[in-house]
């Protein structure tokens, strides 16, 4: 008798094995199922980024100075005159003290490309790195120091590449003088509410030579001289604006891509 029970309850627990053998399978599949997500429910297909081809430059810029056509077509002097500066082969130069040029044409965010050389210093003009001075004031505000400052010694947050008197370049990138630069700039615009009360400040990244040298940089107001700082005050999209600094800085291919 005992040993029919016993070879019964051997059946019934080896059933019962088996069973929770198909159960534990069968819980395993489901957890699978569930956490092996099918990989064409994370593919995202619309809406499809607008084809841009990059040779001369993005077909999707604005060719600021190309030629010089794009001169007269883009450029005017601050009093509203026609650009004095000189332009030839296939550059613009400052002309010292015809004044600062601005673009015709308002941007807020944006990608910009410009390239700008240092005349080597001369003779006549030996007060280096003055003789090569000039920047770029986005909106006509935020400035994006040009200078040769090539193996000169300077205040790092006055130096070329960096956001003057503001944020000092990461690292020295810049070409000796009569050498070409390259400035990549991304800008995102200050952002004002409705009564004119700054609810985002600006940020740049500048790219100097292809080398990282201004990192997303939160901007603390216009260009900051002599400790004064002008704070920011409620505006929309504005000019580029090119400065003349008494230095006879050149400048091409720049171009723009709004954002």
């Amino acid at each position: 008798m005992t040993t029919t029970i016993n070879k019964t309850i051997n059946k019934t627990m080896t059933k019962l094995n088996k069973l929770a053998l198909v159960a534990t399978s069968l819980l395993s599949i489901t957890y699978a199922t569930a956490n092996n997500i099918d990989p064409k429910l994370t593919e995202v297909w619309e809406p499809v980024p607008k084809k841009v081809t990059v040779k001369p430059i993005p077909s999707d810029a604005i060719s600021l100075l190309q030629s010089a056509s794009d001169v007269d077509k883009h450029w005017r002097h601050l009093n509203g005159k026609p650009v004095e500066w000189i332009y030839e082969n296939g550059s613009l130069t400052v002309k010292p003290k015809s004044g600062s040029i601005v673009s015709k044409q308002s941007f807020c965010d944006m990608q910009m490309h410009i390239e700008w050389r240092a005349p080597k210093p001369s003779e006549r003009r030996k007060n280096a790195p003055n003789h090569a001075n000039s920047g770029i004031k986005i909106q006509e505000r935020y400035e994006v120091q040009i200078l040769d400052t090539y193996g000169q010694k300077i205040y790092v947050n006055g130096q070329a590449a960096s956001i003057y008197k503001q944020s000092s370049p990461l690292v020295d990138a810049l070409s000796p003088s009569g050498e070409w630069n390259t400035y990549d700039i991304i800008f995102k615009a200050p952002k004002f509410d409705q009564h004119g009360k700054l609810t985002k400040a600006a940020r740049i990244t500048v790219l100097h030579n292809g080398v990282l040298v201004q990192d997303d940089f939160e901007i603390q107001g216009t260009t900051m001289y002599k400790g004064k700082a002008e704070y920011f005050k409620a505006h929309s999209c504005t000019p580029i604006l090119l400065q003349d600094h008494d230095g006879e800085i050149s400048f091409r291919n720049i171009w723009v891509r709004p954002l």
